[in-house]
């Protein structure tokens, strides 16, 4: 059986990974920040499943929201809400659905939201999509 050992990434990956995670991360306070100021309640952020994270799930009035957060540091890729495939939305999906589940929450109404985070140019622009999908 071969031995799989792991190699260090090349430094300019290290550090391209190394911004796209503090990018992710101011990205994530922003919108924790925004959606507070809007009357959410933050449940958690970063619940992981086997499909992956969600960024922040949430409370609005009695409605559970599962929040994407996309920011992007330009319009170079259409800006946040573009990188919210269809194939990203059903994940979102099933990683709700795991939480859910985990909570004996089935029942209970739930949303899904996009919060985009544009930063370009020294200007941060934060917008908030309610119901931006729906399972």
């Amino acid at each position: 059986m071969p031995r799989l050992t792991a190699r260090p990434l090349p430094l300019s990956a290290a550090m391209a990974t190394d911004a796209r995670q503090s990018l992710g991360k101011m990205g994530e306070d922003l919108a924790c920040d925004e959606l507070v100021r809007r009357g959410y309640a933050i449940l958690e952020r970063r619940y992981r499943t086997r499909y992956g994270e969600i960024d922040i799930v949430a409370r609005s009035g009695r409605t559970l929201v599962f929040v994407e957060v996309k920011a992007r540091a330009g319009e170079e890729y259409g800006g946040g809400g573009a990188a919210v495939t269809p194939s990203k939305q059903q994940r979102i999906v099933r990683m709700a659905i795991d939480f859910l589940s985990r909570r004996r929450l089935l029942d209970h109404p739930c949303r899904f939201d996009v919060v985009t985070i544009d930063l370009e140019g020294g200007h941060t622009r934060v917008e908030v999509y309610p119901h931006a999908f729906t399972a």
